[in-house]
């Protein structure tokens, strides 16, 4: 996957419901957030209207200009720091949104990050070696900060030594970004310094942020050439592929669990008690007695979804391309020795599972490219205990659609071709990939929300088919480019090419010497 892939997919992520199905390679994954995500962060926040009602500027020049950092003899400001710490620290929040949200990563956004400390538990979630344990938050985004800065100053000499022309939509980017700040600025009634000032801290300046953002272009830019140099066999597909099946397989299987949880009590006083041993483990025997008794009634001829009981913890799930995970269920769906019709009962830490086991295979399915023009609704301003608020949303999302039918009805009026769609998408969509003509390649099925979903991968799709799907986001004006490669090859290409990213963005990334300089490190943040 290239990295101007990656970066459309998260942002296809507010805009059309992205889910990921292969929880068992998010350690990869979020391995290479911190190669592949470089520009994302920083780049953002000029794109972001704030509102500015009072800010205190200062010169700051002392702070703006105080070495903070040497790398391999060049040194850098805190305000140049200060751009790829707060770089770091955007798409980190980002990234990890949902386990921030959720409370699985300790970092609390609202607190000083000098006074919070990464738990075993952070660890472990990131990747991070053992001894990061006890680092403070503000620490980890400094050193990632400074590799960040490292890996492009060492990028960047190499593109000159090689003679390294930059494409020109890397000057086209730059422009496109300066202009937003400008305008994002314009809008709020203050200069571009004080924008950025109001976003990344009192030391930024639009000086600092061009060069530093010019920099990071031409970054990406060589990065996504080497990336794109990345070619594999067929051969090496399939061999990567046979090398970790389970990785790639998908299983198709029935099954009913039995809950093993003792029933809840209290004490005299109506507080929840917690159940003894005993008790649990008279819940699980009983759990046990009953799933062995369902086994019984399907090997007699009852199917599993009839011998479910939701009400009284007995539930039925038919998964037909379930990804592995390390749970006792899918290590027994995933073993070689699995045939058609193998059934079992298996035992977790809290229920006992009867299991029926259709078919392993890997997603054969061909992937599919679609443009689409996204139509928003206008945000409404009422509050939802308003009156009148549910009949002002639905008023906005029918004006959404009639802005959509009438843009369809127009490009149909017109040449009709996919250029001139795309050029569509690049003048109305409000998706984060309209620059790119509304494309999206390599979908996979669940990728996008349903109805998205099951507009493209309709049996019935051909190449230029075109129409109008409705999600929660709002009207998007489809266009069927065509079927891409199986879904199982793009796994394993995108794997196999992050591998190599990684070990590409090493040699950038180590035996550099970094010294810090307290006296303007402490002005980074």
């Amino acid at each position: 996957m290239s990295a101007s892939r990656e970066k459309k997919s998260r942002q296809e992520q507010s805009s059309a419901g992205w889910t990921d199905p292969k929880t068992a390679r998010e350690a990869q994954q979020r391995k290479e957030e911190k190669r592949s995500s470089i520009l994302y962060g920083v780049i953002a926040v000029v794109f972001v209207l704030v509102a500015i009602t009072v800010i205190v500027w200062k010169s700051n020049i002392i702070q703006k200009t105080a070495t903070a950092a040497t790398i391999d003899g060049q040194k850098y400001t805190a305000a140049e720091v200060t751009f790829h710490y707060q770089n770091a620290y955007r798409n980190f929040i980002n990234n990890y949104y949902a386990y921030l949200s959720y409370g699985v990563l300790s970092l609390n956004t609202s607190a000083s990050l000098s006074d919070q400390t990464m738990s075993e538990g952070d660890v472990t979630m990131l990747n991070l070696e053992p001894d990061a344990v006890g680092q403070t938050w503000k620490d980890y985004f400094t050193n990632q900060a400074l590799e960040q800065m490292a890996a492009v100053q060492s990028v960047l000499k190499t593109a000159e030594d090689e003679g390294f022309q930059y494409p020109a939509s890397v000057q086209e980017s730059y422009d496109s970004n300066m202009q937003s700040l400008h305008d994002n600025a314009a809008a709020s009634g203050v200069s571009a310094d004080r924008y950025l000032q109001a976003n990344l801290g009192s030391i930024m300046t639009e000086k600092v942020y061009g060069q530093r953002l010019m920099a990071t272009l031409q970054y990406e830019a060589y990065a996504n050439a080497k990336q794109d140099s990345l070619i594999y066999s067929d051969a090496e597909l399939e061999d990567a592929y046979k090398a970790d099946r389970s990785i790639y397989d998908q299983v198709d299987y029935e099954y009913v669990t039995v809950s093993g949880t003792a029933d809840p009590a209290t004490d005299d006083e109506g507080n929840a008690v917690e159940p003894s041993e005993e008790e649990t483990a008279a819940a699980m025997n009983a759990a046990k007695t009953k799933a062995e008794e369902i086994l019984a009634a399907y090997r007699s001829g009852q199917s599993l979804e009839s011998l479910s009981d939701p009400d009284n913890g007995v539930t039925y799930t038919h998964s037909e391309t379930a990804s592995y995970s390390a749970t006792p269920v899918l290590e027994w769906a995933f073993d070689d020795a699995r045939r058609e019709g193998d059934t079992d009962v298996i035992e977790s830490s809290s229920s006992y599972t009867v299991a029926l086991f259709h078919s392993k295979s890997r997603a054969e399915y061909n992937t599919v490219d679609v443009r689409h023009v996204l139509i928003q609704p206008e945000t409404t301003t009422l509050s939802s205990e308003d009156e009148g608020y549910q009949a002002d949303v639905d008023a906005k999302r029918a004006d959404a659609r009639a802005k959509a039918e009438e843009l369809y009805a127009q490009w149909q009026a017109g040449e009709a071709t996919e250029d001139s769609f795309a050029q569509l998408a690049r003048d109305n969509s409000s998706d984060g990939n309209a620059a790119e003509g509304g494309i999206y390649t390599e979908v996979y099925q669940g990728q996008m929300v349903p109805t998205f979903n099951d507009w493209c991968f309709d049996a019935s799709r051909k190449p230029g088919d075109t129409g109008i799907v409705e999600t929660d986001y709002g009207y998007h004006i489809m266009y069927f480019v065509g079927q891409n490669e199986p879904y199982w090859k793009i796994q394993v290409r995108d794997d196999l090419t992050n591998a190599d990213m990684d070990e590409w963005y090493k040699t950038f990334t180590e035996n550099h010497t970094i010294e810090t300089n307290d006296s303007g490190m402490k002005y980074v943040g």
